[in-house]
């Protein structure tokens, strides 16, 4: 298990995604920084909520559609979050018991409520890694002593390319990490957009780079789509998060949201 990490350790004095993020999905896990500053985005950008939910969503809808149609049963999960409803773990073993989920994160707070994440089933396997998008291959070693590399694996990247600035190194931190990856594998990929709404995108990041932390790069959704190249996308492509595959009861009631994502296979 993962060590306690002290309370002195955590920065209560600096928004953080990972904190502002589960305030806006409902979660208790937040300090009033982290509220403030949601609250401060909130206020010109009330949608944002939405976007959260829609990516949540988004996330079920991918890893039931993976599991149910296309077989997968190992995940990695980079950029995880702090736990709150449907986590990956929960969505994927709740469908198939023996898939095997790894969690990745740098947040300290994150590792510390890493042990509601290692509540998995008892067929499957669940794990959590101390590690940064930036270090790929120090994630790729300690996942491999959960899943077995040579099968393919879901690579779950909800929310967070957004925090790397450099495109190039967005690309490199890719293409080492699906490089690893068996023939069979799948990309899922979510990231703000200033397509529907530029200014207020922009506004968004802005307002959130000032004081919150890591710093936020809202991309076009060609940027977005690029991040699949060489990869086999699904249909519907690239597009808002609430509109991939809808669930039937939803379709009628479903508006964009600034926040696209997609799945792609590697051939």
């Amino acid at each position: 298990m993962p060590p306690e990490i002290p309370e002195a350790k955590i920065d209560t004095s600096i928004p953080h995604n990972a904190r502002i993020w589960n305030y806006w999905l409902g979660g208790k896990d937040n300090y009033p920084v982290d509220r403030e500053m949601g609250e401060q985005i909130r206020s010109f950008f009330p949608e944002i909520v939405d976007n959260a939910l829609a990516d949540r969503a988004f996330l079920v809808r991918t890893v039931c559609h993976l599991v149910r149609e296309e077989g997968i049963r190992q995940f990695l999960d980079i950029g995880t979050g702090l736990p709150t409803h449907n986590n990956t773990h929960e969505v994927a073993q709740s469908a198939a018991p023996d898939a095997r989920v790894v969690y990745v994160d740098n947040d300290p707070l994150v590792l510390a409520h890493a042990r509601a994440l290692l509540t998995g089933s008892v067929q499957g396997a669940t794990d959590y890694v101390d590690a940064d998008l930036r270090d790929p291959d120090a994630i790729l070693e300690a996942a491999a002593g959960t899943l077995d590399l040579s099968r393919p694996v879901a690579l779950m990247l909800l929310g967070v390319v957004n925090f790397v600035a450099d495109d190039a190194e967005v690309r490199s931190i890719l293409d080492r990490l699906l490089a690893a990856l068996a023939p069979g594998s799948f990309l899922v990929v979510s990231h703000p957009t200033d397509d529907i709404d530029h200014e207020r995108a922009h506004q968004v990041a802005a307002a959130w780079n000032e004081r919150g932390t890591p710093k936020l790069t809202v991309r076009s959704a060609a940027d977005i789509e690029r991040l699949f190249d060489g990869l086999e996308l699904l249909e519907p492509g690239v597009v808002s998060c609430s509109l991939w595959r809808p669930e039937p009861t939803e379709v009628g009631g479903v508006h964009p949201v600034a926040e696209y994502g997609g799945v792609a296979r590697k051939a």
